[in-house]
């Protein structure tokens, strides 16, 4: 019976020589990321939680440019998979376009709105002029972050279309060589190094929207330099025309990916928001064991997003019969990996807190919800496999029910009644939102076996 399970070593080095750039480019991008915010953290409490909430927000529009990449990506995909340079090609156009309109709402948004939305997460208790100080140091970091969305959304619209097309490892090495600029300006620009000006969180913005430049620069220069590999870039802005009815699938098959996102991170965003009416300590706790579950969570993550590529292009290239038993032998290949990483995160978590610059009790609250995110890793592990498995045949519909709608309409009205209108503490208010996710797993469990999303999507599309 193990062996459904189990794949042969050609399986394995497949999914490896796919996913091991994505986990390593992610991997040291959350490393730095999180010593951005020991940096940050050693400037005090209030610095900590502005800049925190700042990149919550952040984090909304981020998954909203992923979103809005895959939703063209399930198409870009199977088009590699069937060879068919041009329509590659056209889902880049889309994706390029798109994104740039989207990213210029979100900078007018957050430019007009950054206020009341920082203001949001730091209405519990706590004292008055914390929360005025973290407000404004949210305020300064965001403004100068907004100078880095742009690039940073072109430069994901590059590697997004080259990990459809199999070379992860241009990505990943533009986002190390962005990390090291990121993490060696973040020591010269928030400590005043070198004899520069001690700037804090505006440095720490700063040496962040200098690294998105650095990314873009890498990531697109290779593509064009190479492309008699990249085929779909020959021509590509020569005319940003896309096909109306491959814009018409798009929009039917990927917009309710792109929603998924985006109403799955402003989910999320408002569950933290939930937290954080049990105190702003809630809010700076939460940020720390966030920060270190995205180090430990790249395994699995970066799995799911092999997960959707592999499955994508055996569905482009009509291999029906061998999906289903590939994504079995992923997927609990994946939910394995994740209960490893789990059994290594435990006793980093009554180490961790102990390197910022907080209160005790700070501290104290953020080793235990860190406890209880390594307990739920294998449940996210297995919801995020099977989320991508049914992504991968355009099941894009069903994937938004099971994954922003399972979070609207289940997780974030507990989370909401429980916080406001009972007197249940923040530590099993948060186990409660992380451990409902079995549900989800179930629900994921059932729609696989179905089957109803081994299908090719684009075959009937081929040379258009």
């Amino acid at each position: 019976m193990l062996k459904q399970f189990i794949g042969d070593r050609a399986f394995y080095k497949r999914l490896l020589v796919l996913a091991l750039p994505i986990m390593v480019q992610n991997g040291i991008t959350n490393l730095v990321n999180m010593v951005d915010n020991i940096m940050v953290g050693k400037l005090g409490t209030p610095e900590m939680t502005g800049v925190a909430v700042a990149n919550q927000l952040l984090f909304v529009f981020n998954l909203c440019v992923f979103g809005a990449c895959s939703g063209a990506g399930i198409f870009g995909a199977q088009f590699f998979g069937c060879r068919d340079h041009k329509g590659v090609r056209d889902t880049f156009r889309f994706r390029f376009v798109f994104c740039l309109l989207f990213t210029a709402a979100a900078i007018a948004l957050f430019l007009f709105a950054d206020e009341g939305l920082i203001g949001l997460y730091l209405k519990g208790e706590g004292s008055a002029e914390t929360a005025a100080e973290s407000l404004l140091f949210g305020k300064k970091y965001l403004s100068v972050m907004l100078l880095g969305l742009i690039p940073y959304t072109i430069a994901q619209c590059y590697s997004s279309i080259l990990r459809e097309t199999g070379r992860s490892l241009p990505p990943m090495i533009a986002g190390v060589s962005a990390v090291c600029v990121n993490l060696i300006l973040n020591y010269i620009l928030i400590f005043g190094k070198f004899g520069v000006p001690k700037l804090g969180v505006i440095g720490a913005a700063i040496a962040t929207v200098i690294s998105r430049y650095v990314e873009l620069a890498i990531v697109a220069g290779w593509t064009h330099r190479r492309k008699d590999i990249n085929k779909f870039i020959v021509g590509a802005y020569r005319s940003l025309r896309v096909p109306k009815a491959l814009i018409g699938d798009i929009m039917r098959k990927g917009m309710p990916l792109m929603l998924n996102e985006a109403l799955w991170a402003s989910g999320i965003a408002f569950i933290n928001q939930c937290l954080s009416v049990k105190g702003q300590d809630v809010v700076a706790a939460n940020n720390i064991s966030q920060t270190f579950w995205n180090v430990f969570s790249v395994a699995f993550t970066a799995f799911g997003i092999a997960i959707g590529i592999i499955l994508g292009q055996l569905l482009g290239d009509g291999k029906l019969s061998q999906v289903r038993d590939e994504s079995r032998k992923l997927i609990a290949f994946t939910v394995f990996s994740s209960v490893v990483v789990a059994a290594l995160y435990v006793p980093c978590t009554f180490i961790i807190p102990s390197i910022y610059n907080s209160t005790a009790e700070i501290k104290s609250l953020a080793t235990s919800l860190m406890l209880i995110t390594a307990f739920a890793m294998p449940i996210d592990a297995f919801a995020h496999s099977t989320y991508f498995t049914l992504r991968s045949g355009g099941k894009t519909f069903i994937t938004f029910l099971f994954d922003s709608g399972f979070v609207w309409c289940i997780t974030l009205p507990i989370a909401f009644i429980l916080s406001r209108y009972t007197s249940v503490g923040v530590l099993p208010l948060f186990a409660i939102t992380q451990f409902i996710n079995i549900f989800k797993c179930l629900l994921g469990a059932y729609l696989v076996k179905r089957g109803s999303w081994i299908r090719n999507i684009v075959s009937d599309k081929k040379g258009e």
